[in-house]
């Protein structure tokens, strides 16, 4: 029997020195492959590799899209693409973002839990909000292994305490526990159930991350309709809920739990209250240009109406100005 020979990791904020620190306690020949998703920058090329293969013993690199999966060897998400573990081979792929990120821990996990179902442990580290979460029980309930940085050992607790609160996790250790934990689970032998019980649309979620389904027709819908528009595309966002963890999928694939539809909901926001108060302070100006000219040409009344303009203006961006401090 085969041991847990697919182990995935997600990782964020304060990420990177974590994986480097895990990354030196694998040892050589280790009889597993690791695929690492860490959020970053779509434009910033990730040094990542480079990192790892500084820090540990096993080769760290950028998989190709259908690379075949080799144990002893890390692969890693490069940025702004999806990475996907199908059966036998990796996937590369700039499929729709979830969570705001691409690459997306969730879509690593839930392609692992699919193709691989008990050999796979999910490996949830640093990290803000809660991308992971509903991967990691997505491994759980493909009877796989789910493991957590304990959030006092993690640098941004969020996504360690999200994954717990969703997830009834294996293991919760601290980072300096965890790479002996992943040798030990890699050199035993997987427990296979008789017949694993796949969530709900699991396939057909992999399916749109990897870019191997068109854009969904009504007979195709993920969950039910919701009041809620796509903060990406502005498509209709259907609801899924997952345990305690509500989440949204649109129907070219965009995907959210609730706390980042709220997080994107308020940068929308905020950009509108900066492009209102670039827009009220221009009108001002022009207003101020204007009255000077009717000024001139002794328009008193001009005058007057555009300083009540201005006036209104001057008002409404002091209260904008407020709602951004």
């Amino acid at each position: 029997m085969t041991g847990h020979d697919i182990i995935v990791i997600g990782a964020s904020a304060g990420g990177v020195s974590a994986l480097a620190q895990l990354a030196r306690q694998l040892p050589v020949h280790f009889p597993a492959a690791v695929f690492i998703t860490i959020h970053i920058p779509a434009r910033t090329p990730s040094m990542l590799p480079n990192i790892l293969n500084y820090a540990g013993l096993l080769t760290a690199l950028h998989p190709d899209d259908r690379a075949e999966i080799a144990t002893g060897h890390i692969y890693v998400a490069p940025s702004d693409h999806h990475l996907l573990v199908m059966q036998g081979c990796i996937r590369v792929v700039k499929g729709p973002k979830e969570n705001r990120h691409r690459p997306s821990i969730d879509v690593l996990f839930r392609s692992a839990a699919l193709a691989y179902g008990p050999r796979v442990v999910g490996v949830v580290l640093t990290g803000s909000l809660d991308d992971g979460a509903a991967g990691l029980l997505a491994i759980h309930q493909c009877g796989g292994i789910s493991v957590v940085q304990d959030p006092k050992d993690a640098l941004y607790p969020s996504m360690p305490q999200s994954a717990l609160e969703l997830v009834d996790t294996d293991y919760c250790l601290p980072l300096a526990k965890i790479g002996p934990l992943l040798t030990r689970l890699a050199h035993e032998q997987v427990d296979t159930p008789l017949s694993p019980i796949m969530p709900k649309d699991l396939e057909k979620e992999v399916r749109i991350a990897a870019m191997e389904t068109d854009t969904l027709s009504k007979n195709e819908q993920v969950g039910n309709p919701s009041m809620l528009s796509c903060p990406e595309c502005g498509g209709v966002l259907w609801e899924l809920q997952d345990g305690t963890l509500l989440r949204f999928r649109c129907r070219v694939g965009h995907a959210f739990s609730a706390d980042n539809v709220l997080a994107e909901q308020g940068e929308i926001v905020e950009r509108a209250l900066w492009v209102a108060l670039k827009t009220l302070d221009e009108k001002v100006e022009l207003s101020r240009r204007v009255a000077e000219q009717a000024r001139k040409s002794g328009s008193e009344w001009l005058v007057q109406v555009f300083e009540r303009r201005i006036q209104e203006a001057v008002k409404s961006a002091e209260a904008i100005r407020s709602l951004l401090c």
